[in-house]
């Protein structure tokens, strides 16, 4: 087999984030909105899958926002998701995304694997701590203090189980396990590949030892540059190359004056403001996902994108925009829309041939 898509020929990557929830990434009230219909999430699939964008990235949620839509209460378990992608789609990484604390090492590294299979080494796992107590409690479980710890030996687990032929026991702080195996291995090796959407010391530190792609945010693509020295500077120390994507929401029209007015529609005047207020105050309680200022300033940016930077603008201003985060050092950006399958295909149609001009995807 190829190697997997993140691996491509492109030098600025493209994936598709967070199409299996309601509302994607926004928190708005507009009736547009995406509904996350699995007719409509097949048919985004495989049109990103024929436009050439690597990758295909779920979120993990399992209680809404609350307000007025209580978004993302609808949304679809990532293991089962990417397999049925999978075996709909041809070269796009599929993605599954897991909150350590729900999901055991010992399950993950068999669902993994058996995506694996379906989409002959296409598949990807993004590996999350988790940060929202609500959802914690769902499953009768409390974070720890030490999330990371446990997400490391959660890793540790299962590339074990992806290494060793033989049965093992496993004797951490967070598992205690008996004679652990597990088949078939994946078709990827020695493992699939791991994103982790870490954004403090911690996360970047786990990071740094088990993840290849590093998933961020940041308030401005200057700030983006300076996590980026911070990232590599933690793998460096451990010998490994770390990957860092930008994550992104887009309004792409042909005049900037449309593009914004219509964030301002959908993030200002139509945001669903209860699940906003929920959102941010969850996340800086919580998360430490991003920095202060997207906190102290960007409102707009948690109902129009979960805190992502804004591509909101002209194809060739966000063609722009994606230059200068290719030149801070990222490897590529997530994106996500109102409603994917409205806007996808003019984003494709004309900002994929302007990256080709710029030398961002080949042509």
């Amino acid at each position: 087999m190829s190697a997997h898509p993140i691996y491509g020929p492109n030098p600025f990557k493209l994936g598709i984030f967070s199409a299996n929830a309601d509302g994607g990434l926004t928190l708005t009230t507009v009736p547009e909105r995406w509904q996350a219909r699995w007719s409509d999430i097949t048919r985004l699939c495989r049109m990103a899958d024929d436009a050439g964008f690597e990758f295909f990235l779920p979120i993990a949620r399992w209680k809404g926002f609350g307000g007025t839509t209580n978004s993302r209460e609808h949304s679809f378990e990532t293991f089962t998701f990417a397999s049925a992608l999978a075996a709909v789609t041809t070269k796009i990484g599929i993605f599954s995304t897991i909150h350590v604390p729900m999901i055991h090492p010992v399950y993950a590294a068999k669902a993994l694997a058996t995506v694996d299979h379906v989409s002959n080494g296409r598949a990807g796992l993004n590996v999350v701590a988790g940060w929202n107590p609500d959802e914690f409690a769902m499953f009768g479980i409390h974070a720890e203090a030490e999330r990371y710890a446990q997400a490391l030996e959660w890793y540790q687990v299962i590339s074990r189980i992806y290494l060793e032929d033989r049965p093992f026991d496993f004797a951490g702080k967070y598992y205690q396990l008996k004679n652990v195996s597990g088949k078939p291995k994946p078709v990827q090796r020695p493992r699939p590949v791991i994103f982790n959407a870490a954004f403090g010391p911690p996360g970047r530190d786990f990071a740094a030892q088990a993840s290849d792609f590093l998933l961020t945010t940041f308030s401005e693509i200057d700030a983006g540059k300076s996590h980026i020295v911070d990232i590599t500077a933690r793998a460096e120390k451990l010998n490994h190359s770390l990957g860092v994507v930008a994550t992104s929401h887009v309004v792409c029209r042909a005049s900037q004056d449309e593009a914004e007015a219509y964030y301002e529609r959908y993030a200002v005047s139509e945001a669903d403001k209860g699940a906003v207020d929920y959102h941010m105050t969850q996340k800086q309680k919580f998360a430490g996902s991003h920095d202060e200022a997207t906190f102290r300033l960007h409102a707009k940016r948690f109902a129009g994108g979960a805190g992502t930077y804004p591509l909101i603008g002209t194809p060739r201003k966000i063609v722009d925009e994606m230059i200068r985060m290719k030149d801070a050092g990222f490897a590529g950006t997530t994106v996500s829309f109102v409603n994917y399958l409205d806007e996808l295909p003019y984003f494709t149609k004309e900002v994929l041939p302007l990256m080709g001009e710029a030398g961002l995807r080949v042509k």
